[in-house]
């Protein structure tokens, strides 16, 4: 076996008992069950922490499964089972609303647009299947980064903040803000942050735990997809988003919208 292989596979070792023994082991008792050097172990944790796969439990030398595990999974969960439950719905909902939805999952800190559907008002001049968006100035984004622990909305609100248009909105008070009530409402909207004339409405979808897997959303001209009409497109992306849950596995209660 390869140093390079035998790197990877305790790697692999590292994460699977930082799994089963979240916030209870360290360095020092990993390489113990390594069989490996503390510094090795130590080595071979940073490398993981760097890719935000591991990370270590405040106030404490101990490690626990980092947010990295978790947007692979969803991103895993998006390719093979979401984008196949939502299809029909994505089609439902452009047909009612008349514009072009989108479904979106997280990979990084950039939303994945994973399908599309455009409705018989859309005049669709970009297929955004494959294309990736920022968090911050998009509905799907601003769903996705909303469900992700608070510690989560420090780091990305703590980095540079991109303005793509004179509407994006790039103070961190004004985006935490939006972050809290999309998540008691159960859905965020965007206007002309992304695109100048270009508005959208998204609410989550959430696979058979309970998690975040993806974001639905609706998006057309700001000259139709309006200020008053974002209610009424709320209310359509919410069934969706809930009805592409219930096929995902998810028994629970269906999401409400909180007026304003």
């Amino acid at each position: 076996m390869t140093a390079a292989v035998q790197s990877v596979g305790r790697a692999i070792r590292i994460l699977e008992l930082v799994a089963e023994h979240p916030d209870q082991l360290g360095v020092t008792e990993l390489g113990r069950r390594l069989g490996v050097h503390k510094a090795t172990a130590s080595r071979l944790v940073s490398t993981l922490a760097e890719a935000g796969l591991v990370e270590r439990a405040p106030g404490t030398e101990m490690y626990r499964p980092g947010f990295g595990l978790v947007r692979l999974a969803t991103t895993a969960l998006a390719d093979l089972d979401v984008v196949r439950q939502a299809r029909s719905v994505l089609e439902d909902l452009a047909e009612d609303t008349q514009e072009t939805v989108n479904l979106g999952v997280l990979e990084a800190h950039e939303v994945v647009n994973v399908d599309q559907v455009a409705g018989s008002h859309a005049v669709v001049n970009v297929n955004w299947v494959g294309k990736r968006t920022p968090l911050l100035c998009t509905s799907n984004g601003k769903v996705l980064l909303a469900h992700l622990p608070e510690r989560e909305w420090d780091r990305i609100l703590g980095g540079p903040l991109e303005r793509r248009t004179a509407r994006t909105i790039t103070d961190p008070a004004v985006l935490l803000g939006q972050l809290r009530r999309a998540r008691a409402r159960g859905y965020a909207y965007t206007v002309e942050e992304l695109e100048v004339g270009l508005n959208a409405v998204a609410a989550p979808v959430r696979g058979p735990g309970g998690e975040v897997a993806a974001a639905v959303s609706v998006a057309g001209p700001a000259y139709r997809v309006t200020k008053e009409r974002i209610p009424e497109l709320a209310r359509a992306v919410v069934e969706a988003g809930a009805e592409i849950s219930r096929r995902m596995g998810f028994a629970e209660r269906r999401e409400s919208v909180v007026a304003d």
